[in-house]
């Protein structure tokens, strides 16, 4: 199995995931070639070591800027590592950059799902319970509720919206996937954004 994976195959494996060489090649033979499943099964591992290094000190970290090209929209970001090294990556800083970017299109009012207020989520959920079809059973209405409740937060929470590069993933996910390719914690700390007028 090892001599039928050639280097074309890793080269473009890593370019495209941004794991190390020997991962690569290790996942290729793995899925027998299948860029596509040894695609799958990188993010699955990235996103696994990163819930291992979720409770790992982050002290380090940069304070990304993004102005739209109009002067219109603005955004400041501060996302923290664990190290003055990886800070100073490149793929540490294209990450800052591309949530920021992504905060700037899409709008979200808060980081996460702990930080939106109650009462906002209450506000929410007697809207919803509203537009429900009042003929279904109660546990059905309460779980479409719930369905509905999630895409508010899919709509307004930084994490859980999908990605702006790539929609087939959360801001959550290419946290996550960052984390595994770089080797340490990496939170996304606050964000702000400014737009005239609004």
């Amino acid at each position: 199995m090892t001599d039928t994976i050639s280097a074309t195959q890793v080269r473009d494996l890593r370019e495209r995931t941004g794991a190390g060489l020997m991962e690569c090649k290790r996942m290729l033979q793995e899925t027998g070639g299948d860029i596509d499943k040894a695609i799958e099964q990188l993010r699955v591992k990235g996103i696994a070591k990163a819930a291992k290094k979720a409770d790992r000190d982050v002290s380090q970290g940069l304070v990304q800027a993004y102005i739209h090209h109009n002067g219109k929209v603005g955004v400041l970001l501060e996302v923290n590592c664990e190290t003055d090294f990886v800070a100073a990556t490149d793929a540490f800083k294209d990450f800052c950059k591309d949530v920021s970017l992504h905060i700037a299109s899409m709008k979200p009012l808060y980081l996460k799902r702990d930080e939106v207020p109650a009462e906002a989520v209450e506000a929410e959920r007697a809207i919803l319970a509203q537009q429900v079809d009042t003929s279904k059973p109660a546990e059905i209405q309460a779980k479409m509720i719930e369905g509905r409740l999630a895409k508010f937060y899919a709509e307004s929470c930084l994490l859980d919206q999908a990605f702006v590069k790539d929609d087939k993933k959360t801001v959550e996910q290419y946290r996550a996937e960052t984390v595994g390719k770089l080797g340490e914690n990496i939170q996304i700390r606050r964000f702000a954004r400014f737009e005239i007028g609004v």
